[in-house]
C-alpha cells in the first residue's frame, strides 16, 4: 500500500467519523424536540371530572 492510498483511506475515514457524528448530533436534537413536543401535549390535556365517591366501589362478576 502507497503513502497517497493509505493518506485517502486516512482521509476517506475521517469523513466518515465526522458524518457520523453530525448524524448523531441531528437525531438527538430530533429526539430531544420530540420529547419537548410530548411534554407540552401532556400538560395541555384536561384533568379528567373526578367520579362520585359510591362509583366503582364494587364489580357485578355475575353475568
Amino acid at each position: 500500500m502507497d503513502i497517497s492510498s493509505m493518506a485517502s483511506a486516512i482521509s476517506d475515514q475521517a469523513a466518515a467519523k465526522t458524518q457520523a457524528s453530525a448524524a448523531i448530533l441531528t437525531l438527538r436534537k430530533a429526539m430531544d424536540i420530540q420529547a419537548q413536543n410530548a411534554a407540552t401535549l401532556l400538560e395541555a390535556l384536561p384533568t379528567p371530572p373526578s367520579n362520585p365517591a359510591h362509583l366503582g366501589n364494587s364489580v357485578d362478576v355475575r353475568a
